[in-house]
């Protein structure tokens, strides 16, 4: 089982910069393809970027050229950097793990999931 804990949402404007990062419980980390999402109020819960075992990405259109997510398998973490982030950007932003590595823009493909940290831009 995996456990994660999102850190470093919070209030910034736009045009402005944030890092979360995700840290994972366990020590079969490596074995995990990562992945981010977000579900702003009323919408439905949707794909921003993944990682793969070997490090492949893969962003939504929406956040390409703006966020870059990493990986760092000694430290069990996985980060999402955000920059030029825009009003539409604000939403709860999940980390997720999924064993397999398949259909990584799909939420049902994920094992684990974390709480959860908000993003508030303001414009």
């Amino acid at each position: 089982q995996v456990q994660l804990v999102e850190s470093g949402g919070g209030l910034v404007q736009a045009g402005g910069s944030l890092r979360l990062s995700c840290a994972a419980s366990g020590r079969t980390f490596s074995r995990y393809a990562m992945g981010w999402f977000r579900q702003a109020p009323g919408k439905e819960r949707e794909f921003v970027a993944a990682i793969g075992k070997s490090g492949s990405t893969y962003y939504a259109d929406s956040v390409k050229g703006r966020f870059t997510i990493s990986r760092d398998n000694a430290k069990n973490t996985v980060s999402l950097q955000m920059n030029s982030l825009k009003h539409e950007d604000t939403a709860v932003y999940y980390c997720a793990a999924d064993l397999w590595g398949t259909s990584l823009d799909t939420s049902k493909s994920y094992d684990y999931w974390g709480q959860g940290t908000q993003v508030t831009v303001s414009s």
